[in-house]
């Protein structure tokens, strides 16, 4: 077999939507490489996109349909699944009427699924109860520019980023987040050395190594801040008088709702709870940058005060005219790969498609009469807390849940489980046969994963790529946009007879163009790509809409009717469940660096958890003090709505009175680290968007009697175990072990554990009972199968060293003497935890190499060992180090 030709698809992460190269080896093997001709990355490719090779096998697949028969799922044809949806669907409807039936989707899906998915659920369901996991992570961002702009127009592109001459990053860890937006960033800052990087953020995050200043502005508190903006500019003299004059309406209310609160830079500084000098360097520099981008994120988003947060950013670019030229202007980074193209197809309960308006009666009309469809949905539908508060209600009796998991992503993640086990009937469409979420379906369906999927995404600069298929479809799986068109059809629908997606493209930007003129005319419109054929679709090349326009309002023309732009009023006001005497903590939810969402695909890849393996919780080391709890060790935190279980760590970006945990563990790979359940569920009044970055809660020990690891070529049952993760390891499992009951012979019970049952196996230990120490390694055939270390401590040996020994082919005496001392024998053998996953370097190889080469820079560090030569989103923890080196030395 020899190496297929790569395939030009586009990466499934974030919404950067970078280009990837992806070629079959003989043998099967994938080798993925960035795309140097994608204008989004260039050729490169963060460790996540990377690693998308190692997360493509068929292990943990679900590839044939499953219907619950007698409380069990069992395997079922393709037809008996269809008609077990078609009907249940059918009979709900016709009973209860279209609004008792719902879909949740996802920004995972492609655009073409997206467009299915809306028009079957609006024009023939005839209900708009379709909303999406995008709505926990950019609704907000889509209000404010609606309210801003008139329409959902992000007005910059990415090389807005290298032409400013000031970037401001708020509530972004771009750095792990949107990684290679970030390196884009520093690489022009190398040669443009006067650009200033403010970043805005409670936490000091690795996006902060790089800034020239830091605001840790209280959690919540960005309208003040942004009003506080406002008002100094107008104080001195840096509105664009003209431009406001003849681009805009409302600048004088917005004025008025700022000086209220926040005309007093030291009030605001008080009030944010930041240095005034370092708000007044912050203020003074944004009025006298003329090319300044704002960019925003989930910190922004994830807020019941979120669109008034995005509308406070978007007055400062107006009041001063920035916005729309080189440079400047306010810039949404988008969480997931096809969030923008969900909105392209109206994919939130509260849109239309094509940008057209739901509660427009002749918007509606245009819709429906382009569908020829039987009806059009009339109102809004439920977003995502509402719709699961109505399924726990039994006023929506079904749902369908498309690539995405809810019990794990949602806010009082706890109701949503409450509510998938009282539903009617539960279908969910994923390619995990192993999910919080599929526990509770009464229908499972397979689908096509990347690699596998054909259509389009479109990123956060308003993009649009192609994401091709180079794999085939595993076992049973179809297209998601298949199974959506065979479940409307069996329920006598027309309109679906969808043949590729090359058709429902067509479709979509037919759609795009139809009426866009006059009162109906939108930005958004891809007349440009009507009438592809099948070979100009396959080769469709990365493009923006509207066609060639890197950049919108250039011009000083928006959106609304009369052209001009809106300023909204922003009265400040605190988040709706504010710390008291019982939750005295503040929690913050966010990412770690190498894993995405709730883990199905990147927990797959041994090199993306090697650098953060175990959900954590991060808080101060005085306030771990003040509430008795201890680096290294379990703890519980707990809200008004649930609880997890984590470990303490100090990151040291973390302020008093917060703490952080990152939302990707779920029941599927650790035993209580859904932080969803914790999360309350307040939302934004406008977006729907859920508060992910603030909600009380109290810490406090998990107390149990002995601490423990394993490493297994097979999998183990952990029945009885107290807590627990599995990490996914080369060659192996990886499981963190804690437990409460006492254990009267370690050595009895790690064999019961590891599933050793042969007296005569090749098993050596060593045993300290008087301290609760045991170590056990077990062999078969002179090769590492199994070892296991416990301790009453958490302080167990390094994991990193005794990983290696499992691409060993035998056990050497060094070794088997190592693994019972429970450390290598030979110097620089433990290369230490991760810090580089796109090289597999360790900590312990990069402080040996500053110390012993005399390294000074995180350049020369990368030219030593290779770690941080590729995403970079490693080189801020590469400076911590240098620093720590150097202050020990």
């Amino acid at each position: 077999m020899t190496t297929c030709p790569p395939v030009k698809t586009t990466c499934p992460y974030c919404g950067v939507g970078c280009g990837v190269d992806a070629a079959r080896l003989p043998g099967g093997a994938i080798r993925i490489a960035g795309d140097s001709s994608h204008p989004a990355n260039l050729g490169r490719l963060c460790v996540k996109g990377s690693a998308l090779g190692d997360t493509l096998d068929l292990d943990k697949r679900l590839l044939q349909p499953q219907v619950r028969v007698d409380g069990v799922l069992r395997p079922a044809s393709w037809d008996a699944a269809l008609d077990k949806v078609a009907g249940g669907l059918r009979a709900i409807i016709a009973e209860h009427g279209p609004d008792a039936v719902a879909l949740y989707v996802s920004g995972q899906l492609l655009t073409e699924d997206y467009y299915v998915a809306n028009k079957f659920m609006k024009g023939y369901v005839g209900s708009a109860n379709i909303d999406t996991n995008s709505r926990l992570c950019m609704s907000s961002a889509v209000a404010g520019h609606k309210r801003a702009f008139g329409e959902d127009i992000v007005p910059g592109c990415y090389d807005d980023l290298e032409l400013a001459d000031m970037v401001v990053l708020v509530g972004s860890n771009t750095a792990w987040c949107h990684p290679i937006l970030f390196q884009r960033i520093a690489r022009i800052r190398e040669s443009r050395p006067h650009m200033k990087l403010v970043v805005i953020d409670p936490r000091r995050t690795a996006t902060c190594e790089l800034a020239d200043l830091h605001l840790p502005v209280k959690p919540g508190t960005d309208v003040w801040l942004f009003n506080g903006l406002l008002c100094y500019l107008a104080k001195e003299g840096a509105i664009d008088g003209a431009f406001v004059t003849q681009h805009s309406a409302g600048l004088d209310e917005a004025l008025a709702a700022a000086h209220v609160d926040c005309g007093d830079p030291l009030q605001v500084a008080a009030m944010c709870k930041v240095d005034p000098h370092a708000l007044l360097a912050f203020y003074q520099a944004f009025a006298a940058t003329r090319k300044v981008v704002t960019a925003f994120s989930q910190g922004v988003n994830q807020s019941s005060s979120g669109t008034d947060k995005v509308n406070s950013i978007i007055n400062c670019h107006l009041a001063t005219g920035r916005i729309g030229q080189p440079g400047m202007g306010p810039f949404s980074l988008t969480g997931q790969p096809n969030a923008m193209g969900g909105r392209e197809v109206g994919g939130l309960a509260n849109m239309l498609a094509a940008h057209l308006e739901l509660d427009n009666p002749r918007h509606r009309e245009t819709v429906q009469s382009f569908w020829n469809a039987p009806r059009i949905a009339a109102k809004a539908g439920l977003k995502a807390v509402d719709l699961f508060h109505a399924i726990e209600a039994g006023t929506v009796k079904a749902v369908w849940i498309i690539a995405t998991n809810p019990l794990v992503s949602m806010p009082d993640a706890d109701q949503v489980r409450r509510a998938l086990a009282k539903c009617e009937l539960v279908v969910v469409s994923d390619i995990s046969a192993q999910s919080d979420t599929n526990a509770h379906a009464h229908v499972l369906l397979p689908a096509l994963g990347w690699g596998e999927k054909d259509g389009t995404v479109t990123n956060s600069e308003r993009r649009i790529s192609r994401q091709r298929a180079f794999l085939p479809a595993p076992g049973a799986a179809r297209a998601d946009w298949q199974v959506l068109c065979e479940v409307a059809t069996r329920m006598g629908y027309a309109g679906f007879d969808f043949t590729s997606p090359q058709a429902i493209f067509d479709e979509h930007a037919r759609l795009s163009a139809f009426r866009n003129e006059g009162a109906l005319a939108r930005l958004f419109n891809l007349i440009h790509l009507v009438g592809l054929s099948g070979a100009q679709y396959d080769g469709l090349q990365p493009q923006q809409w509207p066609q060639g326009q890197a950049r919108l309002f250039g011009d000083g023309r928006f959106a609304h009717a009369d052209g001009r732009a809106r300023f909204i009023p922003t009265a400040p006001r605190a988040p709706q469940n504010l710390p008291g005497e019982d939750y005295p903590l503040i929690l913050n939810t966010g990412r770690v660096r190498d894993q995405w969402h709730t883990m199905t695909r990147t927990g797959k890849a041994a090199k993306l958890s090697g650098h953060v393996a175990e959900a954590f919780i991060d808080i101060h080391p005085q306030d771990a003090l003040l509430y008795s709890v201890r680096e290294g060790e379990l703890a519980r935190i707990s809200s008004a709505w649930g609880a997890m279980v984590a470990r303490v760590v100090h990151g040291g970006g973390i302020a008093r009175g917060q703490v952080f945990v990152p939302i990707h563990w779920s029941d599927a790979n650790a035993s209580d680290a859904r932080v969803g359940a914790v999360v309350n569920p307040a939302v934004d009044p406008v977006s729907g968007e859920p508060e992910f970055k603030h909600t009380p809660v109290r810490i406090e020990q998990f107390r149990v009697n002995w601490h423990a690891f394993v490493l297994s070529r097979t999998p183990l049952a952990l029945d009885g175990v107290a807590h627990w993760t599995r990490i996914q390891g080369e060659q192996f499992l990886r499981y963190e072990l804690a437990g409460r009951q006492r254990i009267d012979d370690l050595g009895a019970w790690a064999r019961a554990l590891l599933g050793v049952e042969d007296e005569h196996a090749d098993w050596l230990d060593y045993a300290d009972a008087s301290a609760g120490v045991y170590r056990a390694v077990h062999l078969e055939e002179g090769r590492i199968a199994q070892c296991v270390y416990v301790s009453p401590r958490p302080d167990l040996p390094s994991r990193s060293w005794l990983a290696s020994l499992f691409a060993h082919a035998q056990m050497d005496v060094a070794d088997r003497a190592g693994v019972l001392l429970g450390q290598p024998l030979g110097k620089g053998v433990d290369a230490g935890a991760t810090v580089c996953s796109c090289f597999g370097v360790g900590r312990n190889t990069i402080c040996a190499a500053i110390r012993e080469q005399g390294l000074t820079t995180a350049a020369q560090v990368t030219a030593c060992v290779k770690a941080g030569g590729n995403c970079g989103s490693c080189v801020p923890e590469i400076r911590q180090l240098l620093l720590e080196v150097r202050s020990a030395a």
